[in-house]
């Protein structure tokens, strides 16, 4: 008993003490979450997340002291023709009126007329927290409204930092609780289509569930030492729904298929803990690797992903190997009720001869030519992978900005009219001074004639006409200067603006003054700073994360080449959902039938985001198809019949579980904002490359024609394993399944 695996010794104690499995899991569980809640959550600064000569623009800002108002505006113009000057002056003088009586009002301002007359602008600064000004703007956006119901011959419309932020977090949190509701039920019907039985459909659900909760207090707690970021709950939903199913299922439909053997229930526990419950550590390690691989960006918001998906996996990995087991040993047989009767007879597991599952018809249909003609399987199937993978090479990396938020709500339509009657209120550059209180002056000297030899030319907006908007600090250290361009902030126009102004015009302007430091940030610097900290990264981060899961691969299957092939394959199906990923985004066809606006890039957080979770998601089904392989090995099977046996026992199981998420993924890619539907269609879009073409085709092909050389391994690593018994004794596949040799 002793020498016997770590998950079978964890296994068979669940298996035989349920009651405190189960009940040291649920304390656990809440221990864990109620903790978390009582610790709080120590949230990521600005600081905290300076990326590039733009975050060093934030902290010079930030080290102003600046008061730093929320501003808003009431945007007046016409509903047709030209704007009638005394209506207007008329309806803004009312709504300043109005809005002074509001306690959320500081100050309102004087109304401005744009360049061509055709609009007129009231000015609002908001009293109390900058940060919070998106949950009181409500009461302005009322005032406001009323304005609109006095003056119907006019369009007049609140439109701001506050009232936009308050429009996309309304549309963002209908996104995201839909998003909920739906994962839970599709994630729960695609079940129950696998198992034909509403218990056993449950069971992986209920583990995952737990497993997230525990997460999030353990996530919450962690803050402290790695401050969270807002989208942190968010990916712990994400990963823990993916991998807690996964490994749910795994373990279950092993267990089913050792009972419908004939075994008894805690001989199937053990065989299913042995086989499934090992695969399940390896791919749980594999994923934690690649996700602590974001550790390495130097990112204060992939740390804080990086943490919460590790310890997410590690809770959903612990549960597996402790209460699943004793779930399903307290359950029984009656993991298979209720039963649902047809799609029962399709899904449980079926007897034939001696003993053994009968065999399926469709996969050993799926996998012929990969082991008749795996040459030509082989470059045909890597060949349209790789033909899918070309794009990638042309990939833009952009942050979106305010033009690619959905212009379903009448905030965003208002920003619109309100950027193209004053472009100086859309995309701007922050120049961001400092310098010794004594040199003052000078930066403000210098500084208003930057801001007139920029307003000259055609990449900036013309300065209005009360002038350069430079605000400096109280112990005028600190001096900042907005400067605007007419072009939304993806816009080249744009990017070149601020290229000039970096490279040229600024230098140039303070050129001589002593002591003086500067950085230019905004809107376009923060989008061209992240993705040069992208491509920057990503190297490392590979480079870490491909070591890491060679050497796991490497000593798990005690085969060079096996984990050589695993990286390989994985490569390929990152590389393919890149490909696809520009097919989709970076041109406009798929606008219609996904429902966005191409921004002509990929947001720049992605690339690095989805490598990491697509490699350790796609090791799940690598580890668990080849430990399958191997046992066929481990069982005296030639190489061939061990592919074919390993393939067609798990495809079942992995076509279920990439169903599960692909049917989650596909649910992000409804969302509104154009980076959710990216990362929605990477994901399922690999996933589902990587359950068929990948472990269906290539991999059987690529095993079948290395033959026995997938084994190879230096003498040091090479021990009993190759001479083992497999514990369950898989049967040769039959010559019709395989193919004449």
């Amino acid at each position: 008993m002793g020498g016997r695996p770590v998950t079978v010794r964890l296994a068979r104690w669940s298996a035989e003490h349920p009651w405190r499995a189960i009940a040291l899991w649920v304390v656990f569980v809440a221990v864990c979450f109620v903790g978390g809640n009582a610790a709080g959550m120590n949230e990521a600064t600005e600081a905290d997340q300076a990326i590039g000569e733009s975050g060093h623009a934030d902290v010079i800002v930030t080290d102003g002291k600046f008061a730093d108002p929320a501003v808003e505006n009431v945007l007046i113009t016409p509903r047709t023709g030209a704007l009638d000057q005394a209506a207007a002056r008329a309806a803004a003088a009312d709504a300043a009126d109005r809005l002074r009586q509001l306690t959320g009002v500081a100050s309102v301002g004087t109304p401005v007329s744009s360049r061509d007359g055709d609009a007129l602008l009231l000015p609002i600064t908001m009293s109390g927290d900058r940060q919070t000004a998106s949950e009181r703007v409500q009461p302005l956006r009322d005032t406001t409204a009323q304005v609109q119901q006095a003056y119907p011959q006019l369009r007049v419309e609140q439109v701001g930092g506050p009232s936009i932020n308050q429009a996309l977090d309304d549309t963002l949190g209908r996104d995201f609780t839909r998003a909920e509701l739906l994962s839970l039920p599709v994630t729960l019907a695609i079940l129950i289509v696998a198992f034909g039985a509403l218990i056993a459909a449950g069971v992986p659900v209920l583990l995952a569930l737990s497993s997230v909760a525990a997460a999030m207090g353990l996530s919450t707690l962690a803050s402290h030492l790695v401050p969270a970021t807002d989208t942190t709950a968010s990916v712990i939903l994400l990963i823990g729904m993916a991998v807690g199913v996964d490994y749910s299922l795994f373990y279950v439909r092993r267990e089913r298929e050792e009972r419908a053997k004939g075994r008894s229930g805690l001989d199937a526990v053990e065989i299913a803990a042995e086989t499934s419950g090992h695969a399940v550590v390896v791919s749980g390690f594999a994923v934690i690797i690649s996700m602590a691989g974001l550790l390495l960006a130097n990112d204060a918001v992939f740390s804080s992903l990086a943490v919460g998906s590790i310890l997410v996996v590690a809770v959903a990995v612990t549960g597996s190997l402790t209460v699943l087991p004793a779930l399903l040993a307290k359950l029984g047989r009656w993991v298979d009720r209720p039963r649902v009767p047809l799609l029962w007879r399709l899904t449980a597991p079926r007897v034939g001869r001696a003993g053994q599952p009968a065999r399926p018809r469709f996969w050993p249909a799926v996998l012929r030519p990969a082991l008749r003609a795996p040459r030509v399987t082989l470059i045909v199937s890597v060949g349209l992978l790789l033909a899918l993978a070309a794009p990638a090479l042309a990939m833009k990396l952009k942050f979106p900005g305010m033009e690619d938020l959905p212009r379903t709500t009448p905030a965003m339509q208002a920003y619109d009219r309100l950027t193209a009657a004053f472009p100086s209120t859309g995309t701007s550059h922050t120049v961001a001074v400092r310098a010794p209180a004594g040199q003052a002056d000078r930066v403000h000297a210098a500084l208003t004639g930057l801001a007139g030899r920029a307003g000259a030319d055609p990449l900036f907006a013309p300065v209005e006409a009360d002038g350069p908007k430079i605000e400096v600090s109280a112990d005028r250290r600190v001096s900042v200067l907005e400067l605007a361009t007419p072009y939304a902030s993806r816009d080249d126009a744009a990017v070149d603006s601020l290229r000039k102004l970096r490279t040229d015009l600024l230098p140039a302007a303070l050129r001589g003054i002593p002591g003086v430091e500067y950085a230019v940030g905004g809107g376009v610097a923060a989008s061209e700073d992240y993705a040069q900290h992208i491509r920057e990264k990503l190297p490392l981060v590979m480079a870490f994360v491909l070591a890491l899961t060679f050497l796991v691969m490497t000593w798990t299957f005690r085969s060079v080449v096996v984990a050589l092939t695993s990286i390989l394959l994985n490569l390929l199906s990152a590389g393919a959902a890149y490909g696809l990923l520009v097919l989709v985004f970076q041109g406009s066809w798929a606008e219609g039938p996904l429902g966005f606006t191409s921004m002509g890039a990929i947001v720049s957080w992605l690339p690095l985001f989805l490598f990491v979770v697509l490699f350790g998601l796609s090791m799940d089904y690598h580890v668990f198809v080849v430990s399958r392989i191997r046992e066929g090995i481990r069982g005296g099977m030639s190489n061939r019949d061990a592919v074919a046996y390993g393939i067609t026992s798990s495809a079942g199981v992995v076509t279920s579980a990439a169903i599960v998420m692909v049917g989650v993924f596909a649910i992000f890619a409804s969302l509104s904002t154009i980076d959710m539907k990216q990362l929605g269609v990477g994901l399922a879009a690999a996933i589902l490359l990587d359950a068929t073409i990948i472990r269906a085709v290539v991999l059987p092909a690529l095993m079948t024609l290395l033959g026995d050389a997938n084994w190879w391994a230096p003498r040091f690593l090479r021990g009993r394993t190759r001479a083992a018994t497999s514990p369950t004794d898989p049967p040769a596949p039959t010559p019709e399944l395989v193919g004449a040799r």
